[in-house]
């Protein structure tokens, strides 16, 4: 809940935004709150599974860590791209947000199944923010940074 409402406290769909250019394929701007209510439901959950099947202690402590980090990291993209409006450094954040989803949907498949699965709504909605991402840099001429 904490990273839903600092994300969402970060997002500033203002004139800075409007003025972007975006890519015809961008979902309409009222697609992101419920999309991101689902991944949020599905992330929670899937850390509730792993936190339950981890089978010790320091795993137990890796699943919550793990969810630290990527609560960081997606709050951080928020403040880069629409507080900073560096979409350009968000475009380089967004890899690592991106990693931060994938390793742990590896570590829990070692235990459950299901709580690896629950993450990939999530890794599929990074990216494809990414890929918005990075045709909002092209299109608006911020230079690609790699």
């Amino acid at each position: 809940m904490v990273v839903a409402i600092l994300g969402a406290s970060m997002t500033d769909l203002g004139p800075w935004y409007e003025g972007l250019k975006k890519p015809d394929w961008q979902p309409p701007d009222w697609a992101f709150g419920p999309a991101w209510t689902v991944i949020f439901a599905a992330a929670a959950l899937s850390g509730v599974t792993a936190w339950r099947h981890a089978p010790t202690d320091a795993s137990r402590e890796w699943v919550i860590g793990l969810f630290a980090i990527n609560g960081i990291l997606n709050i951080l993209w928020s403040a880069l791209f629409f507080r900073l409006h560096r979409p350009d450094w968000a475009i380089v954040e967004v890899g690592f947000l991106w990693f931060s989803i994938f390793v742990p949907m590896i570590i829990f498949a070692r235990y459950s199944k299901a709580a690896s699965l629950l993450l990939v709504p999530y890794l599929a909605w990074v990216t494809f923010a990414a890929l918005l991402n990075f045709e909002i840099v092209k299109l608006n001429g911020f230079g690609v940074p790699f």
